[in-house]
């Protein structure tokens, strides 16, 4: 690209959305190393306020989506991330939801980090987009969740 063409292209760099997101995460882990050590706070009840004061069409999948985790891997730890609802396996988040009104987006979304074990050849989709659960949704969900934190 000509040094003239890309000059004249602005770099918009991060959204207000994202920095509020960034905030939220340094927020969290500065609470995190705030706690004296072996004090616990309760990752549940964080993540249920989270989830309270989402808009109600988010709320309603963050809820459900909540509960398929916990059924699916009761084993993974409910925690906040980047203000979002989330669940980790030996401290590292292995899915999360997030919610559309966070990032103005058209819709929610249900993904995995890498740690998730669901390798399928050289490509599989790491991030589903949530506009509703039906029950087949809701299977497919509490399926992946199963594996990928076995």
């Amino acid at each position: 690209m000509p040094r003239t063409q890309q000059s004249a292209e602005k770099h918009e760099g991060f959204t207000a959305e994202e920095r509020a997101a960034m905030k939220e995460h340094a927020a969290e882990l500065k609470s995190a190393a705030r706690r004296p050590r072996g004090a616990k706070a309760d990752p549940e009840a964080e993540v249920l306020a989270k989830i309270a004061e989402m808009p109600e069409a988010d709320r309603v999948l963050a809820e459900r989506v909540h509960a398929l985790v916990r059924a699916a891997a009761p084993h993974l730890t409910p925690k906040t991330w980047y203000g979002m609802p989330a669940y980790a396996k030996d401290g590292k988040v292995l899915c999360f939801f997030q919610s559309a009104a966070k990032f103005r987006s058209r819709y929610a979304t249900f993904g995995f980090n890498d740690v998730a074990a669901l390798d399928d050849g050289t490509m599989w989709p790491t991030a589903f987009a949530l506009t509703e659960l039906t029950a087949a949704a809701e299977a497919r969900i509490s399926e992946l969740v199963e594996r990928a934190a076995a």
